[in-house]
């Protein structure tokens, strides 16, 4: 008795094992997404069944790795799949990135427009009034020396007015 049940159970596993197959190849011909899931549930069995038998899970993520055609006729895999996203993600962060700084330049743009407009702001000819300012600044810095070599002449003037009166009263 024990050995009929034992070759009832193999023989219900290999009917399972030859449905998966089946599955399998029917999934592949048809093009559809393959995953375990799927496969378990269009052959009638338990996702653990294919979890349990190494091969039969082997030829599963082997279609899986293979490439699928497209509508276009082009052959695409999960992995390049993958990869496209990854890609597409990233050119996403560097756009979402642009699209912040250029915020950022049109906001300071806008303000900085505005406070033209206020009349609060600085004059557009900033640059002719620094040069301006840095002209008379030279020339304090001129009239500066003049006023003192002037002193210092003035001083010499009264020094030799002082010696000739003190030499006057004297005589």
């Amino acid at each position: 008795m024990s050995n009929a049940k034992t070759h009832g159970r193999q023989a219900d596993s290999a009917r399972r094992r030859q449905r998966v197959i089946n599955a399998l190849s029917t999934t592949i011909a048809s093009g559809e997404e393959i995953s375990v899931s799927a496969l378990a549930r269009q052959a009638g069995v338990d996702r653990s069944f294919l979890y349990r038998h190494a091969d039969l899970l082997a030829q599963v993520h082997a279609a899986q790795a293979q490439p699928t055609k497209i509508s276009g006729g082009s052959s695409v895999t999960m992995a390049s799949l993958q990869v496209d996203l990854v890609n597409a993600q990233d050119r996403a962060n560097r756009q979402a990135s642009r699209v912040r700084q250029l915020e950022k330049k049109l906001s300071e743009l806008m303000g900085d427009h505005a406070w033209r407009e206020s009349g609060l702001g600085a004059p557009d000819d900033i640059d002719q009034m620094k040069r301006r300012i840095t002209d008379l600044e030279q020339q304090v810095v001129d009239l500066k020396e003049t006023l003192t070599e002037r002193d210092q002449e003035l001083d010499a003037a009264r020094g030799a007015n002082r010696d000739l009166i003190s030499q006057l009263n004297r005589s």
